[in-house]
């Protein structure tokens, strides 16, 4: 027997795991995008709110989630990476080199409000 979700119930699904701190605009980004891969892996989904909890994460920024995630400053997490923050002019690039780090590593969902990022 299956019941088959929809985006909305996928959101609200997340936003009700008491252990997981999903914002609305994030849980909704995090359906969409799951829903995206299961349409183009052709393979269906179960869902399991303490997987998904475990294999992602969301942040306001992606500034937020290397510092967080990196247990550094910027800096110094850059200078683990061979990134030269000396290069880097502007919060822009900053984005860019994160961004550019977090996609060679793992999965990227940025939404208006913030970031998901998946563990890696």
């Amino acid at each position: 027997m299956k019941t088959t979700l929809n985006t909305l119930d996928i959101a609200r699904a997340l936003k009700s795991d008491e252990n997981a701190a999903w914002s609305w605009s994030g849980a909704k980004a995090l359906a969409e995008y799951l829903e995206q891969l299961e349409e183009e892996t052709g393979e269906e989904m179960e869902m399991d709110v303490c997987a998904i909890r475990c294999d992602f994460s969301e942040c306001e920024s992606l500034t937020a989630f290397f510092e967080e995630h990196s247990n550094k400053s910027l800096a110094d997490g850059f200078a683990d990476y061979g990134i030269d923050i000396d290069d880097i002019e502007d919060q822009e690039e900053t984005d860019e080199a994160i961004r550019s780090h977090i996609q060679y590593h793992g999965t990227l969902i940025e939404f208006d409000g913030g970031v998901i990022v998946s563990s890696f």
